[in-house]
């Protein structure tokens, strides 16, 4: 997997022609990826930009009512749903916003004593109000915790959001999230490196929804 990824890896170089030749296959691989990204971020933002300014209102509006966030996510998912959760805390005008990964004894109580899949439909079951905001993020969209989470926050009442990847898997069937936005690359990497600029954007739209009202 990783020859594939990086060759030049792989390459055992024994002199001066051989080191430079194998730094220029760094910078171009370097410049591949960033064309990549760069292109990613263009389509989905074309697509996109006009729900993301729908989404924002939304998130708004659930704030302006008492609303909180809840986000949440597997794995660098999951690094992401805090981040994003930071992000309204942190922010000049905070707003309530909380990462469902943040409490490992609830996540591994859960785990270990009903299954993986209720990790978050059971917190947000139990946290989420009328009201409040659930955004999930996954590069498959089709995490079964993530299903079940926005399936229970539907019945309690939240505004929903995902974020996926590829064709947007099982999150992309479902009838239970308000708003999905879905980066069609089969890389892991490049759905992650533009999901963060996705939300980073949903963020700074949010808090000018805000300001406006």
């Amino acid at each position: 997997m990783t020859e594939a990824l990086y060759p030049f890896l792989s390459a055992r170089p024994s002199d001066v022609d051989a080191v430079d030749a194998l730094l220029a296959q760094v910078a171009e691989s370097t410049r591949e990826k960033i064309q990549d990204a760069i292109a990613l971020r263009e389509v989905v933002f074309g697509a996109d930009f006009a729900r993301l300014e729908d989404c924002a209102e939304a998130m708004a509006e659930r704030f302006a009512g008492g609303g909180r966030l809840l986000a949440f996510g597997n794995g660098g998912s999951s690094t992401d749903a805090q981040d994003l959760a930071s992000l309204f805390v942190s922010a000049a005008r905070p707003l309530p916003a909380f990462g469902l990964t943040n409490d490992v004894a609830v996540l591994t109580a859960l785990s270990n004593d009903v299954g993986f899949d209720v990790v978050f439909s059971r917190q947000v079951a139990t946290f989420g109000r009328p009201g409040d905001i659930a955004v999930g993020l996954s590069t498959s969209g089709s995490s079964a915790n993530l299903v079940q989470a926005f399936t229970q926050a539907r019945r309690c009442g939240l505004l929903t959001i995902g974020f996926s990847g590829g064709d947007g898997g099982r999150m992309a069937s479902s009838h239970d999230i308000d708003h999905l936005f879905v980066v069609p690359s089969p890389s892991v990497h490049r759905i992650q490196e533009t999901q963060t600029t996705l939300y980073h954007v949903l963020w700074e739209l949010t808090l000018a929804a805000m300001e406006s009202r």
